[in-house]
Formats: structure tokens, sequence, C-alpha cells
């Protein structure tokens, strides 16, 4: 069964890509930030995750893990990292842009320069977000340095994926080797309710570790009828499946991803101790084949899928 990891997007940087509600919180305050977001590491650790995902490219978030762990003192806890992207926004709420995308050896060796702190709690380290249109996987400088990196620190290589090809990006990551040897050992992916196309690839005879991120779809896996009338029959179901394991939606689509697909790993973006409490509550099901069907049954087209994402808002 797959294990539930925390994701440090949410912990590490005040804004991120979701569904937009009214903005009530009060004025940032970045140490107090800092202290939410070690309370929230405890109460993963405490209720049992091992699991952390973080990168340069979300805020603080790899170096509050990196402190975290320092300062606890923990040594049973396994992280990934990424190299590619950097945070801009400066924890400013009005910022035009929050994040910038470089995936040229100079970033890799730039941010490997901090990740590699990690070690040895690091046991992956991932291209953030591999596109065609980077050519980062044709890149054979930076193709080179990443085996160079897996071979002296005994870490997986892997990638992160977006967009409505991430099966055409899986397809050529597979096909990469360096020295005639696979590169890369680990594949996150967006999976969820609405957008199910990896499954194409992952339940044939698929050998790579998975790692499962955006299960909850950024928000829209709420019943939220106005906005998104197409998916009424997904809220409809996902509430009727609440309601028989007395669980939130959220641990029901999480629980989708474990059941559904072989993945290793899905991961919570959870920023309170409250949401990740809900989100573990998917540890205590498991949703039947019939009804993991019916919920296949609503998979939609991913280019319409990305298309929504792209105009969510940073809040």
């Amino acid at each position: 069964m797959a294990k539930i990891g925390l994701g440090t997007a949410a912990i590490g940087r005040p804004l991120y890509i979701n569904i937009k509600e009214k903005n009530t919180s009060k004025p940032f305050d970045k140490e107090e930030f800092i202290r939410e977001g070690e309370a929230l590491l405890d109460f993963a650790y405490a209720k049992g995750i091992r699991i952390l995902d973080t990168a340069p490219g979300y805020g603080l978030a790899e170096n509050l893990v990196l402190e975290w762990l320092k300062q606890r003192k923990i040594s049973d806890v396994f992280v990934s990292s990424k190299w590619g992207y950097t945070y801009v926004a400066d924890f400013s709420e009005t910022a035009k842009e929050h994040e910038v995308k470089e995936h040229s050896l100079a970033k890799l060796n730039e941010q490997w320069k901090v990740t590699k702190e990690l070690l040895p709690s690091l046991n992956t380290y991932q291209i953030h977000s591999a596109t065609l249109d980077t050519g980062v996987l044709q890149n054979t400088d930076v193709l080179k340095r990443l085996y160079e990196l897996k071979k002296k620190h005994h870490i997986a290589i892997g990638i992160t994926t977006t967009g409505h090809k991430q099966l055409e990006v899986m397809r050529l990551a597979m096909n990469v080797q360096v020295k005639n040897e696979a590169l890369f050992d680990s594949f996150q992916v967006t999976y969820n309710v609405f957008d199910q196309r990896i499954a194409e690839l992952v339940d044939i005879d698929f050998d790579r570790k998975i790692i499962i991120k955006e299960a909850l779809a950024n928000g829209r896996v709420f019943p939220n009828v106005q906005r998104y009338p197409q998916y009424e029959a997904h809220y409809d179901l996902l509430l009727e499946l609440s309601k028989k394991y007395t669980v939130g939606i959220d641990a029901v689509a999480l629980r989708f991803c474990m059941d559904s697909i072989k993945s290793d790993i899905v991961l919570s973006g959870a920023n309170t101790q409250k949401q990740l409490a809900e989100n573990l509550k998917a540890y205590d099901f498991v949703l039947t084949e019939e009804e993991i069907a019916r919920i296949k049954m609503l998979k939609v087209d991913p280019e319409g899928y990305w298309s929504e994402r792209k105009k969510l808002e940073w809040n």
C-alpha cells in the first residue's frame, strides 16, 4: 500500500496555486510562519509520517526541513527534493512573479550546494517540473551530472511532471540512459479523480517509483458546482463515499490514489495540523473495486483539466 508523505510547498511560502477564497488572513509574519511550519513537521512526525518532499522553489521549505531534522536529531525520515525553480516572490502577497524556472547545469550545481546538506536523509533528487519545452531530458551535461550525483551519494534520481503531456514526458524519461544505465528511478506525477491519464502507463508493468502529487487537484475535489458544474457527478460520488466511510472528501480523494494505481507515495499538501489529521484518515478504510471503477469512469480530458489549473490564482 502507498504511504502518505508530506509535501512542504504550503509551509515554505505563504501563497500557492489553489481555489481562490476570501482572504481573511492577518499580515504575513515570517518568524511565526516558520514556527507554524516546524509545529506541522512535529505533528506529522508524531502521526507517523516519515516521508517529506521539498524544493528550493518552495520558499524557505527546504531550509526549514533541514533545520528541523538537525534540531530534532531525526534520522528516520526520508526526504525528496528538487532543482530547477527559484522562489522570487520574497513572501509578498502582491508579487507578480512567484518562481522562475531554469533547467541549466549552472542552476543544478547552484541548488545542489544547498540541497546536499540534507544528506543522508535525502534519498531522491528530482528535476522540478520536467517538460518537453525546456529540453532538460536531452541536455547531456545535466544528465551526466545527475548520474554522478546518483552514483556518488547513492540516491535515486527522478523527475516531477506537470501539464497535459505528463505521459509523453514520462515515456521520454524512462528511455534516458547514461553509461547504458537508466537514469531515472522515480516519477512524481499529478494523478487524481479528474486527471487519471498516467494510469495508461503505470498500470502496465511499471518498475519505477511513483509519487503522487496534487491528489486534491488544488482544491477542485471539494464541491464547487457553481464554478465547475461539469464536475457535479464527481462531487456527488465523493460526498456519497465521504458519508459512507465517515471521513472528509480529502481522505476519499487520497485513498483513490492509494487504491487505484501502483503508487508508492501519495503526498499530502496540508499546511495545518487539522488538515493533515483529516488527510491521514485515508488510512482508515479501503475503497472497493466497484467504488474505484465508478471513480475511474469520471476521468476527464487532461487538456481541459490543465487549462483550468492555469486559471487558478496564487492565494
